[in-house]
């Protein structure tokens, strides 16, 4: 007989933490640009020269681009996509014959083997085809099935699954439950042993391709018993498993083609030797997973905002308002540098990301993150100005302009489809926290004992004396630098082309001004640090500035070494970090000028009832209905939505 299913956890915000923390990766095995950074130490010798792929992933990823443009090119129309609300499942099986569901997948499993760069130059050039497509293969291949099998799987399971997974089976990612998003701690869905198989029982919400999946990756909680560990456990699930239901097909304000659903598991038998990894490990797996799954989501933003900037510039040349081109009024015009430089610096994040992770001599797991907020939040503004440069053609939707005789440019359908992009695998308020953790952590290894309100005073007294010994280390370091000599990195500065060297000093010093502010903070808040988000998010803010700065400049230069539009590329690179400077400046002033302190005071009387007579005088369009749907487990009592693609 199995156990009974546990009962939602009921958890405390210090439980919370506890488990999110016990789920990091703790050691830092290897070095990292983005980590050394927020430690005030800005190491250039970590990404210039800038990494490159070798020739041989060079070969083969521009030859599977090739037949990848040539197949969205005659066989994607996107503008159906769109209107039906659906990828046509010619397509699915198509960019199945070409191997797109293998890209990442080792040659030896049937996989195309590329690297992470070329996998990102796919998803960018398959995402500007149909978004819906681009977050299909991603969510496979990102954070579905193949990504944790190579990292944690068995050999067995290898054998078994990625065959499968790199020609056929479209795999999808189970986490989010209906009342637990980024906070595991209470993730309800339960796998109870039973002999040799777990008995997985609970309902996930959001699955991506989960509508269409063959195979599911499950994180499911494992009660502790004798001769089980328990704790929150990874499974590779078959969709077609008794038990197995999906129940629910969402739709979205974007990305209409998604098939994203509500997957119910009701006492679903799954053999133990599906579980990835050992009992407990699932959460640790999804964050590893996540570190360069990440990166998918940049490559969409780095699609988008070439795409604008084509638009911007073709449409900006053909509208004229008093007597010239909308293009040559500096309204206009600023916006359209803005686009030109910030998507410059969207691809030199996003391609010095990838090729790290390529070489793995760095450990990324900020910078894949850093890649993600800064690209979400950038790629949505570079979208929103080519909406408002393209005025009310702009809010106009595709069908509409075709149908009155004008070229169909889904301007607004790019602005609808990539503002999920500041939600999926973590919003940019978790990214906020996620990054700041792991940006402190080495002030938290030697000193977290003493803020730490639980710990003895003997714990206390060895943490202070081994601060004492790291600060008193660390803190001279932090009062002056190369950036404050004017000769330093005088290789970015050739003759004929504009100053970078000037932009990483700046980025130098104020990598440190960014350290002893963190190290001010920690000092007057101590224990408290962690609830202040908003100063926290801007810390991370500066450091994704000064990552995406340094990530331009290198990227300026190794164009510039090659001959390939050097003098271009130095040009967008000073406009970006211009523009960059321009955005630091006031982060840092907001870091102790703010308006936190109120803020916190007018939530609580908002929550408290203090202004509702400020909400009279609307009609609410919502209706009735629980803020959260039930999710009780059980037998489905809704009709099976799931559809194979043949």
């Amino acid at each position: 007989m199995s156990a009974p299913p546990l009962k939602k956890p009921v958890v405390t915000e210090r439980e919370a933490r506890q488990v999110a923390e016990a789920a990091r990766e703790q050691a830092w095995r290897k070095p990292s640009f983005a980590k050394e950074l927020f430690l005030g130490r800005f190491r250039l010798d970590l990404i210039h020269p800038h990494p490159l792929p070798t020739d041989e992933a060079v070969r083969r990823g521009e030859q599977f681009l090739t037949k990848l443009r040539a197949f969205c090119e005659t066989k994607v129309d996107g503008a159906l996509i769109e209107r039906e609300a659906r990828i046509p499942d010619e397509v699915i099986d198509g960019l199945k014959e070409l191997g797109a569901l293998g890209m990442k997948i080792d040659p030896k499993y049937g996989g195309l083997g590329l690297t992470q760069v070329y996998y990102n130059k796919a998803l960018a050039l398959v995402g500007s085809a149909s978004p819906a497509i681009g977050v299909l293969l991603s969510a496979h291949q990102s954070i579905g099935v193949p990504q944790p099998l190579k990292l944690f799987g068995t050999p067995e399971q290898k054998e078994k699954f990625l065959p499968r997974c790199a020609r056929t089976d479209i795999s999808a990612f189970l986490l989010t439950e209906p009342d637990v998003g980024s906070d595991p701690a209470r993730l309800a869905t339960t796998a109870v042993p039973d002999g040799d198989d777990y008995l997985l029982d609970g309902v996930k919400l959001w699955t991506t391709n989960g509508v269409v999946a063959d195979l599911l990756v499950v994180m499911a909680r494992v009660p502790k018993s004798e001769g089980h560990k328990g704790g929150i456990t990874a499974f590779v699930v078959e969709t077609d498993a008794p038990g197995v239901t999906v129940e629910n097909r969402n739709a979205f304000m974007g990305l209409r083609g998604i098939e994203n659903g509500v997957t119910r598991l009701h006492q679903v038998r799954v053999p133990a030797a599906n579980r990835i990894g050992p009992e407990g490990a699932g959460l640790k797996i999804a964050l590893t997973t996540l570190n360069t799954g990440r990166l998918s989501l940049p490559a969409s933003c780095v699609a988008a905002g070439k795409w604008c900037l084509k638009i911007a510039r073709e449409w900006s040349a053909a509208r004229e308002q008093w007597g010239k081109p909308v293009a040559n009024h500096e309204a206009v015009g600023q916006k359209i540098s803005f686009i030109a430089a910030t998507t410059f610096a969207l691809e030199a994040v996003l391609d010095l990301s990838s090729q790290m992770a390529d070489e793995d001599r760095n450990d990324i797991r900020i910078e894949g993150a850093l890649a993600k907020l800064f690209a979400s939040e950038m790629g949505w503004r570079i979208a929103d100005e080519l909406v408002q440069i393209r005025g009310g053609r702009g809010f106009e939707t595709a069908d509409s302009l075709r149908a009155r005789g004008e070229r169909a440019v889904p301007a607004e359908q790019m602005l609808r489809d990539l503002r999920i992009n500041r939600i999926f695998e973590g919003s940019t308020e978790i990214m906020h926290l996620l990054i700041a953790r792991e940006a402190v952590d080495a002030h938290l290894t030697v000193a977290g004992d003493l803020i730490d309100p639980e710990k003895s005073l003997s714990d206390k007294a060895r943490a202070g004396a081994n601060a004492g010994v790291f600060y008193a280390k660390w803190l001279p370091k932090l009062v002056a630098g190369p950036g404050q000599l004017p000769r330093t990195y005088g290789d970015f500065h050739p003759a004929g082309h504009p100053d970078l060297a000037t932009h990483l000093r700046y980025v130098e010093r104020n990598a440190r001004k960014l350290a002893r502010s963190t190290f001010y903070a920690m000092s007057r808040w101590q224990g408290r640090m962690e609830t202040k988000q908003g100063f926290l998010g801007r810390v991370v803010d500066i450091g994704a500035e000064l990552f995406a700065m340094s990530a331009a400049v290198v990227r300026a230069e190794l164009l510039r070494s090659q001959g390939d539009h050097g003098r271009e590329a130095y040009q967008l690179a000073d406009v970006f970090c211009r523009q960059s400077r321009i955005r630091v400046e006031e982060l840092f002033g907001r870091l102790w000028n703010n308006t936190d302190d109120l803020d916190r005071k007018v939530v609580k009387g908002v929550l408290g009832g203090a202004y509702e007579w400020l909400e009279q005088g609307v009609i609410d369009p919502s209706g009735e209905g629980p803020w959260i749907a039930d999710a009780t487990p059980g037998p489905s009592e809704k009709e099976n939505v799931h559809r194979r693609i043949q």
